[in-house]
């Protein structure tokens, strides 16, 4: 059964390495120490252990004792309650995303008649229609969907992988404002992964720099900001007028690429071991020779 969180929800990782079963590498040495009502970006190329940091922080996989802390306690040991992670999986559950059944039915199965304020202010802020069939919508929609009925209920700590790829500009960026509501207002936690950084120029409170699995920075994102002041403007390398965080991600994803050189010439799997190897058996995903251990 869930335990509520011990502790405000912090986010600490303590020398976090995590090998997958198959000998890929996950993450190596990721030391974080996220405090409380924080707004963070995880950001790096595609493949450089985002996902696999945040299934590890959601509990999805154990880890050596002590390496992951969310709220004071072990998110693996102690199945924490508040604690919610939105990624890929649901959208590639066809007997829910592709079936005839409505949003309302669904919303009320996941608490919205317990959480009714809650829930007509997601369905407000997602643009979300309660008479819609599954069936019958977009991949957008079905992401809007996806959402609401994941924070329905009050979360503590919510771990977003690239989950509004398929949202436009304004619901994006309403879906953000309630984000930054929430952790403005009550004692709450987010930690987002994300390529598309429309409408997030000061929006995160701090960011964290993934590359080849490890953490080269991370800290306030005033304090990383600062970089791009520091650096004379012929360096630039967006175009003009871009905000200093699209610059700044797109010089350390420049510099990263640079450093890495062609992917094969690095043993690190695919992203997707994340999903397969750590917990998405049943959708057709599950590689010869891997299961689930638990």
């Amino acid at each position: 059964m869930p335990t509520p969180l011990p502790a405000p929800p912090t986010i600490e990782t303590n020398d976090l390495t995590y090998t997958f079963p198959n000998a890929t590498a996950g993450v190596s040495h990721v030391t974080l120490s996220l405090p409380a009502r924080s707004r963070t970006l995880l950001i790096g190329a595609n493949g450089a252990g985002k996902t696999t940091l945040l299934r590890l922080l959601a509990g999805k996989r154990l880890v050596p004792p002590g390496s992951v802390r969310v709220g004071g306690a072990d998110p693996f040991a102690d199945g924490l309650e508040g604690v919610t992670y939105l990624g890929l999986e649901w959208v590639l559950n066809a007997a829910v995303v592709r079936a005839d059944i409505g949003v309302a039915e669904l919303l009320a199965s996941v608490g919205g008649d317990a959480y009714p304020e809650r829930r007509d202010e997601l369905v407000a802020v997602l643009d979300v229609d309660v008479n819609w069939r599954m069936h019958a919508v977009s991949d957008g929609e079905r992401r809007r969907v996806q959402l609401a009925m994941g924070l329905i209920r009050p979360w503590t700590v919510l771990l977003l992988d690239e989950i509004t790829v398929d949202l436009d500009v304004w619901s994006r960026a309403q879906f953000l404002a309630f984000l930054r509501r929430e952790t403005e207002t009550r004692e709450c936690t987010v930690v987002y992964a994300t390529h598309i950084l429309d409408n997030l120029a000061g929006w995160p409170t701090h960011l964290v720099h993934m590359h080849l699995g490890t953490v080269k920075g991370w800290g306030p994102a005033e304090e990383m900001l600062r970089e791009v002041d520091e650096k004379p403007e012929e360096e630039m390398v967006g175009a003009p007028g871009n905000s200093k965080l699209g610059e700044l991600v797109l010089r350390w994803l420049r510099d990263d690429l640079r450093e890495r050189g062609p992917r094969s010439q690095h043993k690190r799997g695919p992203e997707g071991w994340s999903y397969t190897v750590m917990g998405l058996g049943g959708y057709g995903f599950e590689p010869k020779g891997v299961q689930e251990q638990k």
